[in-house]
């Protein structure tokens, strides 16, 4: 075996790179040519094999194809073709919108064939001259007049005028759409489905047979038209059938919710309009629920609404700031205070005073079981016994005119409690709100007002213990404004799941969202605890009862039970899971879509709840107010 040195190889590659002159000296030029031919070859096979004979194709396709008569079989996925074949005399915008909306995977696919205006025209013309040769030859018989003649031939005249004009032009339009799923029985479902729902809109189909292969190369995006099942068409109706169409949540009155991200549409709506304006908004803490309601709030104001917001996080002060709203900070030190006692001042003869007396008392015992604990059956009887007497006490009784009333306080409660038999117990428990440490908060007249646009009662310096008890307070003496004066008012509760907690205050949450709508009012319930909202049978019921829900980015631990609750696709759970923060699925009434919260410069300013943000806003006010003082 002869080894070459290192100068014997690089002139050998050196020969290689010439043509291959000299590697068989002694040969003719025929003999080198096709010595040289055979050499490229050989190189060029290595170049294949090492690249590997692996393209994108080979790694895509699927594993076999099976071609039935009306569908193909691609590995485990079964597919199938249907094509229009007849329309009707109008169709409406959108008439394909049903179809793309559909929860199935699909292609569709639209070819246009444009035809020249003189060729279809001179068609037209020998088409009018049949048609009323046809007219007047059944005229001149006697016959009856034939409407579908008549209709034709005024469609035909005013297509010839548009396309002299160049209002129209003339195609010729061919739709189909390919259905995949994983079994035949629900490709059979399915394509039934979709034949029924074109059916009703007399727009007829046929399925693809012995054309399937056909019809699957047709919808794939290889702009290759193997079917050639075309349909006349002008230009208007091929304009209706616009494929890349969702759901629209536009409307000409309402507020600006956020961008429709399935067409970059603006998703306008007025709650007020459907049949009750409440909504909830689910979200993880940061995805920006607080950004979300606080943009409807001042766009809502806006528009002449009134709004109060129960705010446990200060979250919506600089939001009062901005738009000069009255900002109530509801605490045990506070100057602030709200008497559980007050009663609603309808107008005459809506409600009769016997029944405001009785819906109050049940209201405060709902109070009272939340600040006294568990209450037996006999002492429930006695804390009704003693309302009403309390209530007495101020001449609050049937026939009573409540607008020159003073009600009673809690102390008042406490002094006839004291002087009933068996109540021992529950004069000890209530004394912590009387004369122990709690009894700042409601033992006192209400020294609050609701007279401004934008009303705010923040309860961020309660007591964790305290809270649920100052939220429900607060939201009964809301409600209590609400039944007295009919406005157009939106009421937030933000964090309701502290009063899910507890069975009165969510069957008393339930009550108010039920009933609000005929006092013109709509509630906003927002939680990042999804968990103990929905497992709650009121919270469940309080989702059915709102209109508008808004679903923001959500946790794996909490994706699942939202999915059943809202009945979520797959692609919509993970839309959930992956949104950034602003972005989510709007729900209002039937319909629902994607959606990004937008909001302009001025607006962020006011309602942005970024500490970084707002600490730098901070300090721009500290240097204008430092520029402002040194030009004095």
């Amino acid at each position: 075996m002869a080894f070459k040195t290192t100068d014997q190889k690089k002139l050998d590659a050196a020969d290689l790179a010439k043509g291959g002159v000299g590697l068989q000296r002694g040969l003719s030029p025929e003999e080198q040519k096709k010595k040289q031919s055979e050499e490229k070859t050989a190189l060029e096979e290595e170049r294949i094999y090492r690249k590997g004979v692996a393209t994108i194709k080979d790694l895509i396709a699927p594993s076999a194809m099976r071609v039935e008569s009306s569908f193909i079989s691609l590995g485990s996925i079964h597919a199938r073709t249907i094509f229009i074949v007849t329309y009707p005399r109008y169709v409406s915008v959108g008439w394909a919108s049903p179809i793309i909306n559909l929860n199935a995977m699909m292609d569709i696919a639209m070819y246009f064939y444009p035809v020249k205006s003189d060729v279809i025209l001179k068609q037209l013309k020998k088409k009018v001259g049949v048609l009323e040769a046809n007219i007047n030859m059944k005229a001149e018989e006697g016959k009856p007049r034939d409407p579908q003649e008549e209709t034709a031939l005024r469609d035909i005249e005013q297509l010839r005028d548009d396309l002299t004009q160049g209002i129209e032009h003339f195609f010729q339009f061919a739709f189909y759409t390919t259905f995949y799923s994983s079994s035949k029985e629900e490709l059979e479902r399915l394509s039934s489905s979709v034949e029924s729902t074109f059916g009703s809109m007399l727009i007829y189909t046929r399925r693809a047979y012995f054309q399937a292969e056909q019809g699957f190369n047709s919808t794939m995006p290889l702009g290759l038209d193997e079917l050639m099942i075309s349909f006349n068409m002008s230009t208007s109706p091929i304009a209706s059938s616009f494929p890349f169409t969702s759901a629209e949540l536009t409307s000409d009155e309402g507020i600006l919710y956020g961008i429709n991200r399935h067409n970059n549409s603006l998703i306008l709506f007025d709650r007020f309009s459907l049949q009750n304006a409440n909504m909830v908004i689910f979200a993880t803490s940061g995805a920006g629920k607080s950004y979300a309601v606080k943009l409807e709030v001042l766009r809502s104001m806006m528009m002449g609404v009134e709004v109060i917001v129960i705010d446990p996080e200060k979250e919506y002060k600089y939001l009062s700031d901005a738009v000069n709203g009255t900002y109530i900070n509801i605490s045990l030190s506070s100057e602030s205070k709200i008497n559980p006692f007050d009663l609603p001042r309808p107008a005459a003869g809506e409600v009769s005073v016997e029944d405001i007396i009785r819906s109050a008392v049940i209201t405060l015992k709902g109070l009272l079981r939340l600040m006294l604990g568990k209450v037996t059956v006999a002492e429930d009887s006695i804390l009704d016994r003693a309302l009403l007497e309390t209530f007495a006490k101020k001449d609050i009784v049937p026939g009573a005119d409540l607008t020159s009333i003073e009600p009673p306080i809690l102390q008042d409660f406490q002094d006839i409690l004291e002087g009933m038999e068996g109540t021992a117990d529950l004069v000890v428990r209530l004394k912590k709100y009387t004369e122990g440490t709690f009894a700042g908060l409601l033992n006192s007249p209400t020294t609050v007002r609701m007279n401004n646009q934008l009303v705010v009662f923040s309860v961020r310096d309660l007591e964790d213990e305290l809270r649920p008890i100052g939220i429900y307070t607060i939201v009964n003496f809301i409600w209590n404004a609400v039944r007295s004066e009919r406005k157009k008012r939106i009421l937030v509760i933000d964090e309701a799941w502290w009063l899910m907690q507890y069975e009165d205050s969510a069957k008393f949450i339930h009550a108010l969202v039920k009933r609000c709508r005929k006092y013109y009012l709509g509630v906003t319930t927002i939680t990042q605890d999804v968990n103990d909202f929905l497992t709650s049978p009121y919270g469940q019921a309080i989702v059915t009862n709102s209109s508008i829900q808004l679903l923001l980015k959500q946790s794996p631990a909490s994706i699942d039970l939202i999915g059943r609750v809202f009945l979520l696709t797959q692609s919509e759970k993970y839309l959930l899971l992956e949104s950034g923060r602003g972005e989510g699925i709007f729900f209002a009434g039937a319909k629902h879509a994607a959606i990004q919260v937008v909001a302009s410069y001025a607006e962020d300013q006011i309602v942005t709840t970024d500490p970084k943000q707002l600490l730098k806003i901070e300090e721009e006010k500290k240097k204008f107010a430092e520029i402002a003082k040194g030009g004095e």
